[in-house]
């Protein structure tokens, strides 16, 4: 065995020809499985080296076999491997198999093998519908009927309760209609069923259906709809048509024509809202900046939600501009210790500013090498290594399982040890997530690290660009994964999409190019960044529209001027929402860090111009 020596700690590994002859050995054992060739995941199983990955084609196995309805690998497995992210994802595996089989004397004995903090949402039901099974009536977590999609498991247990009269006979009714809204037609026909409700949802000529096709037509029509309404409204129970006025006003909102969806939420029925349409309401308010509505709206949200950070918040501005300023300071004061993008608009309105603690948690050489010799975290590294040495991404997720499940527990000099050692690896999306992980001690060294400088901000003055804005930005993109894709197909530290990568690189005279490489995707990602700054005129803007499009970004604004913070907050993707604040507050850490650049929030939102 040869010894090496990293940073202050050391690490034994397999000589380099051994190396490589277990890392072309797992990319074929990962290939077996996804071609469902047990055969040869067998054989690479047996010879597997003795290297911290050796598990893995084991795992694979029991996993595939358990698609066969065969237990034993899994049995296997289990047995001999101490707790890990393997073990509990295949025990979760098996027991929503059991559950789906519905052989519950075998899911009931099996269920020791995951502790509930390592349950899936899908185990979770599961394990609630067996409690059903054996006659221990409960009600299931009523926050499931506000989620149209849910995974089997789940419908499950919402039609078993449902059968077993455990919820209400409206709250059944508001699901089924939520569901029937969204198109989710065999859903919804299952928990009518289970309920007894099928006569009213799905015979012709009854109201729900009714209201259903309302509804529908409000995609397209929303004036024909709001007519067809009010034409049969006389014909409704309350809570059908303020479940139909709620979909509506939703409707309208998300169009951002606020006077028509406030008029709307004035006719639903607060019963009938979901989580997603109070929100909705309250933002309508906050386009129109009606205080007092907005005050009112939050007030009769859902406790749960009313505590989001963004209501919390937006409550406070809501009071100041009512004159409630001790309540509003009270409350602000309290939000300003977090870390995030409303912690530091609340630290604002307070007249305080970004501050980062005088001194910084460090990992001591002994607390790093410590967190290196654990198996999780071993594997992790390995993992990492070999994505980049095979050029395969899904190895990369596969580190960051293991990692992950190695941060559970663990203290604040604990987690910066991790990453401090993630981040000597260059694995600095596991360096970042350990960091942000802290509760009382911190390093924002580590939370915003800046790796590429020399590139980044090579390219930020030749365009004239921030490069704390553009360090924000990277780092909500990829963390600064280097061959980081996203389902759609975007590639490297800044996403680029194929297309917008050809047509920059064109622009910029590059006839070939590899966009994984760390230079040219910060240079291509940059000069589209200007790009859409000159387009747009504003980082908001420009921000938005680096994840959405320019034009929609620019359709968004109102025919007043708009504080950013609300056109941020009214932004109708919730993808894109939350993008624009988190690329926004890491700019302000990034100028704090950086000792340059605007350091104010506040001022970096700005005043959004009218259309």
């Amino acid at each position: 065995m040869k010894k090496i020596s990293l940073v202050c700690f050391s690490l034994f590994v397999l000589p380099a020809a051994a190396y490589a002859d277990s890392n072309e050995d797992l990319g074929a054992a990962r290939d077996a499985w996804r071609a469902g060739d047990i055969p040869r995941l067998e054989s690479l199983a047996a010879s597997s080296a003795d290297s911290p990955l050796s598990i893995y084609p084991r795992y694979w196995l029991a996993l595939k076999s358990l698609e066969n309805s065969d237990d034993a690998p899994a049995r296997r497995f289990l047995a001999s491997q101490p707790p890990s992210t393997l073990t509990e994802r295949l025990a979760n595996e098996w027991l929503k198999r059991l559950g789906k089989e519905n052989n519950w004397d075998a899911f009931r004995r099996e269920l020791v093998r995951a502790p509930e903090d390592a349950r899936d949402q899908e185990t979770q039901c599961y394990a609630a519908l067996s409690e059903l099974k054996t006659g221990k009536i409960s009600p299931p977590d009523s926050a499931l009927l506000d989620k149209s999609t849910l995974p089997e498991g789940c419908n499950s247990l919402l039609n078993e309760a449902a059968t077993l009269g455990t919820f209400k006979p409206d709250e059944v009714r508001s699901r089924i209609r939520t569901l029937m809204a969204g198109n989710y037609v065999t859903v919804a026909r299952g928990l009518a069923a289970s309920a007894g409700l099928s006569g009213e949802f799905f015979s012709t000529g009854n109201s729900e259906a009714a209201v259903i096709a309302i509804v529908r037509r409000g995609r397209n029509d929303l004036a024909g709809a709001a007519s067809d309404l009010t034409r049969l409204e006389p014909t409704l129970t309350r809570e059908q048509a303020g479940f139909a006025w709620g979909e509506l006003a939703t409707r309208a909102a998300r169009r951002q024509d606020m006077s028509q969806a406030l008029a709307w939420y004035a006719k639903s029925a607060t019963g009938e809202l979901t989580p997603e349409q109070w929100e909705w309401w309250a933002r309508s308010t906050l386009r129109d900046q009606d205080w007092n509505t907005l005050s009112a709206v939050i007030g009769k949200m859902p406790a749960k939600l009313a505590e989001r950070p963004a209501w919390r918040y937006w409550l406070s501005r809501a009071e100041l501009a009512q004159g409630k300023r001790s309540s509003a300071n009270a409350r602000l004061a309290r939000q300003s210790s977090e870390y995030n993008y409303y912690g530091i608009l609340a630290r604002e309105e307070l007249g305080n500013s970004l501050s980062e603690p005088a001194k910084p948690l460090q990992a001591s050489d002994k607390a790093v090498a410590a967190i290196a010799r654990e198996p999780a975290i071993s594997r992790a590294i390995s993992l990492f290594a070999l994505s980049d040495t095979l050029k395969r991404p899904e190895f990369h997720e596969e580190a960051r399982r293991e990692w992950r499940w190695a941060m559970r527990g663990k203290t604040d000099p604990e987690l910066i040890a991790a990453a401090t050692l993630a981040q000597s690896k260059g694995f600095y999306d596991m360096a970042i997530y350990s960091a942000e992980r802290t509760q009382n001690t911190h390093n924002f060294g580590l939370r915003f690290l800046a790796p590429y400088r020399s590139s980044t901000e090579r390219y930020a003055r030749q365009l004239e660009v921030d490069p704390a804005w553009i360090y924000g930005l990277m780092r909500q993109e990829s963390r600064f994964t280097v061959v980081a894709r996203s389902g759609v197909g975007a590639s490297g530290l800044m996403q680029l999409m194929p297309a917008t990568a050809r047509w920059v690189a064109g622009k910029v005279g590059l006839p070939s190019f590899d966009v994984n490489d760390v230079d040219t995707n910060i240079q291509l990602g940059t000069w589209y960044l200007r790009h859409v700054l000159d387009t747009t005129g504003h980082p908001v803007l420009a921000t938005a529209g680096y994840n959405a499009g320019p034009g929609r970004a620019r359709a968004w604004r109102d025919s007043k001027p708009l504080d950013g913070a609300i056109y941020t907050e009214t932004i109708p993707f919730t993808e894109t929402r939350d993008y624009v604040q988190k690329v926004m507050a890491n700019a302000v850490y990034y100028s704090a860090s950086f000792g340059q650049g605007e350091t104010s929030l506040k001022a970096r939102m700005g005043t959004i111009a009218a259309k």
